[in-house]
């Protein structure tokens, strides 16, 4: 019975490994019965058991382990066979690490202290980390008889500090604010765990705002559109106006910090929330996160916070920098392309220009539709060699030089033997006679639906035949091989008799190139992608023809589609405000011309549908009016909905999808039978296409 109680109060508390200690045959190992342990022995394992820290003692030459509850969670599934197991056994796939094994056994036969910063202990599901302090523990004779371990776990702040090397890499590729934003709030909420994030920066003498929320609704078209972003005054009282004016980071451990300047329950709920300064020479902004419950901001998560302030205030100022001048660059670029394309009764024109994904604004790839004196149509797709302000340049040059020989004379070979002159006295002028210049040119008449074409080195334009054995089939132009301007020679031209539904397609080498792979499978990708298309309607065949292969490229892409429609379309445009009204006027709008046109009332209910969410979408991302137009052809009804906005992706691929904060995607992509967007000079214009029954 005494031995009983000894062993007892050897093991004193309430904890659970107090009782599996209690309960555990110490007799079968080198510890003994707990009521004969010596009385070091004893003392080590009370102090172990009631300690809240991670503890650990492992007895004798065996290093038999006892523990307690904290260290019971670092060892994970180690737990609970590791209690009375040799320490061999219990890490034998980490015993010959040095801060395991080695180290143990070094302070059992020497009795110095050891210190190790950081131990890895993988686990079932994710590696922990924690600091570890080793001492000698010694018997009433002086005699040492085991070796206590204390462990703090740092697993949160060490992810913390590996995840800000991501967040700097992440930073890294970002090139504008839009980005910087949404890449800073991304870290914040998975690195911390918040309930809320905003970022902030000065916009003139007040600020504007983007916010992320615990459980909202993402999904990857919302993560490639521009977030959203509200305005905030110059003296707002929110902390992170007052952190972005001054400088200083503001903490709060409980309370309402944002109660003044709340604008939803999201806000009132916060009660904790820190707001770190992102200050640039050329930019004021903050960055804050918040808890819905009260949290205490120690001195380690401060720290990795104010790190992470600083590098997202540095690539900040980049993006700055880079939209200022990317800005004047891309107005630059799309001031030299036209503005609207000529509308004609039975032919549809759509033409898009993309520059290339190196960062650059300018490029040399142009495209040009305009109605001569005689009522044909002049159309031209080239190229200039380079990506920069130079080829721009040149570009300009050489587009406005087509326009004016065209309406002098605008049979194909004249006009490109006059471009041939042009560029060979501009390239001796520069000194530079390596300017490669490709165009394909071409006349149509709208009477007889033919296209005399002609090629200076470009690739042959491609035809989506309406008739035929299989509808829909693609062929390519075969034009006679010309060589590029600027090197002298001949040009003839070919002519191309279109039907009604027949469409072509002409297209720069950026779309069919790409590293490492031949052009003809870049052609055939391009063929095959216009073949399946759901109708010849140009702007659709424009948006699917610039992915139409897979892969990125660093070269600019232009397209620009003709099709000879069926039967003369009918259209109307209706301007709506930027108001929170204008998507219900466009609403009644369309329900009312839709039906007036005889359209089918699924077709009227989806389009309607569909061009509200565009209008509501038009209005958060861009906050100007909208222009919603509609083109109803006996084979579709096409809606497009543009904007006047500056803002927008910097990168081809942020501008290939929709979405109205969560649903518009799923929405667009379920109604629709085509859709896009589509870069213009003052902004984006977001379309979709409904085939009719």
């Amino acid at each position: 019975m005494a031995d009983e109680r000894a062993a007892e109060a050897v093991a004193a508390g309430a904890g659970e490994m107090a009782r599996l200690v209690r309960a555990a045959a110490w007799e079968r190992t080198p510890l003994g019965p707990a009521h004969r342990w010596d009385p070091a022995v004893r003392a080590t394992v009370d102090l172990v058991l009631a300690s809240p820290v991670a503890m650990a003692f492992a007895f004798g030459a065996d290093l038999t382990m006892v523990y307690n509850d904290a260290y019971a969670d670092l060892l994970g599934a180690r737990h609970p066979e590791a209690l009375g197991r040799c320490a061999r056994e219990v890490f034998a796939d980490l015993w010959g690490e040095p801060g395991v094994g080695p180290a143990l056994e070094r302070v059992f036969r020497t009795g110095r202290p050891y210190l190790e910063a950081e131990t890895q202990l993988p686990g079932e599901s994710e590696t922990a980390f924690f600091t570890q302090g080793m001492s000698a523990v010694r018997d009433r004779h002086g005699a040492i008889v085991g070796v206590l371990t204390v462990a703090a776990e740092t697993t949160q702040v060490t992810r913390r500090l590996q995840t800000l090397g991501e967040l700097a890499s992440s930073l890294a590729a970002t090139l504008n604010l839009d980005d910087v934003a949404r890449v800073a709030l991304a870290y914040v909420t998975s690195s911390f765990d918040v309930d809320h994030a905003t970022v902030v920066v000065d916009d003139g003498p007040s600020w504007r705002a983007v916010r992320r929320l615990r459980g909202e609704i993402l999904d990857e078209a919302d993560e490639r559109l521009p977030p959203v972003w509200r305005r905030m005054p110059g003296n707002s009282p929110s902390p992170l106006a007052e952190a972005a004016a001054t400088g200083v980071a503001g903490f709060t451990d409980d309370g309402a910090p944002l109660h003044q300047v709340a604008t939803d329950r999201h806000d009132q709920w916060v009660r904790a929330f820190a707001a770190l300064p992102l200050v640039t020479p050329s930019l004021r902004g903050a960055i804050g996160i918040g808890y819905r419950v009260a949290h205490t901001w120690r001195p380690a998560e401060r720290a990795v916070l104010r790190a992470a302030a600083e590098l997202v205030a540095q690539a900040a100022e980049r993006a700055r920098r880079f939209e200022a001048q990317y800005g004047t660059a891309q107005l630059l670029q799309r001031s030299m392309l036209p503005e609207h394309l000529p509308e004609l009764d039975r032919f549809r024109i759509a033409a898009r220009y993309d520059v290339g994904v190196d960062g650059n604004a300018a490029g040399g790839d142009f495209y040009d539709a305009f109605m001569l004196t005689d009522g044909r149509l002049a159309v031209a797709l080239g190229d200039v060699a380079g990506h920069d302000v130079h080829a721009a340049a040149l570009m300009g040059q050489v587009r406005a030089a087509l326009r004016a020989l065209a309406l002098t004379d605008p049979e194909p070979s004249a006009v490109l033997t006059g471009l041939d002159r042009l560029v060979a006295s501009l390239g001796a002028e520069a000194r530079n006679t390596e300017r490669f210049v490709t165009v394909v040119y071409g006349l149509l008449d709208p009477e007889d639906a033919t296209l005399s074409l002609a090629s200076a080195g470009h690739p042959p334009p491609v035809v989506r035949h309406a008739a035929g054995p299989v509808p829909g089939a693609t062929s390519l132009v075969e034009l006679p091989p010309g060589p590029p301007l600027g090197v002298g020679g001949r040009w003839r031209p070919t002519v191309v008799r279109l039907i009604p539904g027949d469409a072509l397609l002409l297209f720069s080498d950026g779309v069919i190139e790409r590293r490492g792979r031949a052009l003809s499978d870049g052609l055939a990708a391009l063929q095959e992608t216009v073949a399946a298309a759901p109708s010849g309607d140009p702007r659709s065949l424009c948006a699917l023809a610039t992915r139409a292969v897979a892969g990125a490229t660093d070269d600019d892409v232009a397209v620009l589609a003709i099709e000879y429609a069926v039967t003369p379309s009918r259209s109307a445009t209706m301007a709506a405000p930027a108001e929170p009204t204008a998507p219900s006027r466009v609403r009644h709008w369309m329900t009312s011309r839709l039906r007036s046109w005889g359209v089918p009332e699924p077709v009227i209910g989806a389009a309607v549908l569909c061009a509200s969410e565009l209008t509501t979408n038009a209005l958060l991302h861009a906050g100007t009016a909208a222009t919603v137009h509609i083109d109803l052809s006996a084979e579709r009804l096409l809606v497009s909905v543009a904007d006047t906005g500056t803002r927008g992706g910097v990168v081809r691929a942020r501008a290939e999808a929709l979405s109205s904060r969560g649903r518009g995607l799923g929405l667009i992509e379920e109604m629709s039978d085509a859709w896009g967007t589509d870069p213009t000079v003052r902004g984006t214009t977001v379309w979709f296409e409904l085939l009719l029954p």
